[in-house]
C-alpha cells in the first residue's frame, strides 16, 4: 500500500505537467542586419535608411520581422492586428554605432532593456521623430545634451509619440516651426 501510495506521488505530478500544453519558446538571439531584410512597413530595405533599426521575433513568425527606424519597431508592438506572442525584440545600440548613417549590423541590444531618447530633434530614416536606443545611460544623455529630447524606458514611450501621425512632437515641433514648412526642412542627422 506504501509503494502505490509513493509511486502515485511520484507519477501525479508527471501527469498533471503533460496536460500542460503551454510550451515555453526559446528566446532567438537577434539576427545580423543584411541587404535582405525588408522593413515590415515601408517595404524597403533597411539598410537604405539611416538611423537605427530593429527586428522582432514572435513564436506565430518563421522570420523575424524587420523595422526601417526603432518608432516603427515599438508601433509593432502596440498595434491591435499584430502578433501578441513577441519573444523577442532588438534595437540596434546606438551607443556601439559608427555614426547616424552606420548604426551597425550586429549591435543589438533587446529593447526592454534599452533606454531611449525620445522628442529630439534628431528625424528617423524615414523622415519622422525616433526612438534613439542605448544600452549605456551616459551615451543617451550625452546624445539629449547635443540634440535636444528625453531619456525614458521601454514601457515609458508613450503611447501617442509612437502611433502619432506626421506631426512633430517635442524639440523636433520646435525646431520645424523655426525651419518652415515640412518640404523645405534641412534634414538634421546627428
Amino acid at each position: 500500500m506504501k509503494r502505490r501510495r509513493l509511486l502515485l506521488a511520484l507519477l501525479l505530478p508527471l501527469a498533471l505537467a503533460g496536460c500542460n500544453d503551454k510550451q515555453v519558446a526559446k528566446v532567438p538571439p537577434p539576427h545580423r542586419m543584411t541587404a535582405e531584410d525588408i522593413g515590415h512597413y515601408c517595404g524597403m530595405n533597411v539598410l537604405e535608411h539611416p538611423g537605427p533599426k530593429g527586428h522582432i521575433f514572435a513564436a506565430s513568425l518563421i522570420a523575424p520581422v524587420w523595422f526601417s527606424s526603432v518608432r516603427d519597431t515599438i508601433a509593432f508592438t502596440m498595434l491591435p492586428d499584430e502578433p501578441k506572442d513577441i519573444l523577442a525584440i532588438y534595437v540596434s545600440d546606438m551607443g556601439k554605432a559608427s555614426g547616424w548613417d552606420k548604426p551597425g549590423a550586429d549591435n543589438w541590444i533587446e529593447a526592454r532593456k534599452a533606454l531611449f531618447v525620445i522628442e529630439s530633434r534628431v528625424r528617423s530614416g524615414m523622415g519622422g521623430d525616433e526612438a534613439v536606443p542605448f544600452s549605456d545611460r551616459a551615451a543617451a544623455e550625452k546624445f539629449a545634451g547635443e540634440n535636444g529630447g528625453r531619456i525614458v524606458g521601454f514601457d515609458e514611450v508613450p503611447r501617442d509619440y509612437v502611433l502619432a501621425s506626421a506631426n512633430a512632437t517635442g524639440a523636433a515641433a520646435a525646431d520645424e516651426a523655426a525651419e518652415g514648412p515640412p518640404g523645405e526642412r534641412p534634414r538634421r542627422t546627428p
